[in-house]
């Protein structure tokens, strides 16, 4: 699938991908105000036209953005080389919300009423943690 940015300086391109995640960590929320509407595209993605600008935001991720209008591109887990893409940079018609991540650290403001599966902070961080 493809999809770009605000501008079209950057066209992105992934793997046919329809299912939705919501991050409500209070960096995600930090970065674009609101939950992070995410598709997980894995590693195999392209980025055509402009470079996408890198930020650092942790030691285990960063996050991508065009230089040019701002569009929030991507956050990339650095542990596994894994591409958690913007869902909005996407025509998504048959979309559907799967999976909620951080629901401990989303604020009362908001709620979303879809069936979806819920972990917390621990949850996530247990998941991606090394096995022994």
């Amino acid at each position: 699938m493809k999809g770009s940015c605000l501008c079209g300086a950057i066209e992105v391109v992934a793997p046919e991908h329809n299912e939705v995640s919501l991050c409500h960590c209070n960096m995600c929320r930090k970065w674009s105000s609101g939950a992070f509407h995410a598709l997980h595209g894995g590693q195999d993605i392209q980025f055509i036209g402009a470079e996408p600008t890198r930020y650092r935001s942790s030691e285990w991720a960063e996050r991508g953005f065009c230089s040019e209008c701002g569009t929030h591109l991507f956050y990339h887990l650095l542990v596994n080389d894994e591409y958690v893409l913007s869902a909005g940079l996407f025509a998504l018609s048959d979309a559907k919300l799967t999976l909620e991540i951080f629901t401990d650290e989303k604020p009362e403001y908001y709620a979303l009423h879809q069936d979806s599966h819920k972990m917390t902070g621990r949850e996530v961080f247990e998941q991606f943690a090394p096995k022994e």
